[in-house]
């Protein structure tokens, strides 16, 4: 898959998958949930304030009627009951609503259901930048602060099933740090080392990880032609992993807004994908994050 038109179509041939949205009560969320329906790729179950969310569906014009409500005004208590809807199978994907990050992923680690896998959770997010032949995979932007070598190769297998659900076989995984060579002084760059070595062991599988690159030679075959390096995937990347939150948060808000990209992003690492949008992300990215998840939830 190259765009998100591919996307949204294939969600809507796998679709229509079922959405519990804890604390539903938010006007983007039902926007974006709404969309999604009209489109054809997702139901949903809404779990919140049942009054609040009612009164927003007749401001925005949604019929209300289409979709199950559940009242429930507290919003741990709300996070917990949309957690459950996923893992007693009753819903497919999980979307936060009006409520903290913090109490979303309480309820999902919650060990009296069946969304915790032992595995790290992890954020990435899906691009379509104009001008590029593919689409590229940033990780992570919102969940693992300052990862060590082992959570980064959790991060890197999370985010492989997400290309593997986009019908990328065999992503090409570009380790991004401030340079391309290693330096004993800058620890990412030592982590690129070794997780180039671990997947050439097999240790890290169903993909090709190269590194360690800076960002211009991870993803342009000139820039990496122009600095001599001889990294087969150098410059042909699908996936950049980043060092830490803050880089790939700052990446993920340059793309967002100082270039036209079509963006979107999840969780990943639980029994089923989260989606857990920013309140600034707009409809389009959160309706396009919901098509990201349905596909996702498709195959695994």
């Amino acid at each position: 898959m190259k765009s998100f038109n591919e996307i949204m179509e294939k969600a809507r041939q796998s679709g229509p998958k079922r959405i519990a949205v804890a604390c539903a009560q938010d006007a983007d969320v039902l926007k974006s949930v709404d969309m999604a329906n009209v489109a054809g790729i997702a139901d949903a179950t809404l779990v919140g304030d049942r009054e609040a969310i009612i009164d927003i569906c007749k401001k925005l014009d949604i019929d209300y009627n289409k979709y199950d409500i559940v009242d429930e005004p507290d919003n741990q208590l709300a996070a917990m009951a949309a957690a459950k809807l996923v893992s007693d199978k009753k819903a497919d994907i999980l979307m936060k609503g009006l409520v903290d990050t913090s109490v979303v992923l309480k309820a999902v680690l919650n060990k009296e259901l069946s969304l915790r896998t032992g595995n790290p959770i992890s954020h990435a997010a899906v691009v379509e930048i104009p001008g590029y032949d593919r689409l590229m995979f940033v990780t992570d932007a919102a969940m693992n602060i300052s990862p060590d070598l082992n959570a980064k190769a959790a991060i890197i297998r999370n985010t492989v099933k997400l290309a593997n659900a986009l019908y990328i076989d065999m992503p090409k995984v570009g380790v991004v740090c401030a340079k391309e060579k290693v330096d004993e002084k800058m620890p990412a760059t030592l982590d690129a080392q070794s997780l180039v070595e671990m997947n050439r062991s097999g240790e890290i599988d169903g993909c090709i990880v190269g590194g360690p690159f800076a960002l211009d030679n991870a993803v342009s075959e000139e820039a990496a032609h122009h600095k001599g390096i001889k990294d087969p995937i150098a410059g042909k990347c699908d996936i950049l992993l980043m060092p830490d939150i803050e880089a790939g948060n700052v990446l993920y808000k340059a793309i967002s807004y100082f270039s036209k990209s079509k963006i979107a992003g999840i969780i990943l690492g639980a029994s089923k994908p989260i989606v857990l949008t920013s309140r600034a992300d707009s409809e389009e990215t959160k309706m396009y994050s919901i098509a990201l998840a349905v596909l996702y939830s498709s195959k695994f």
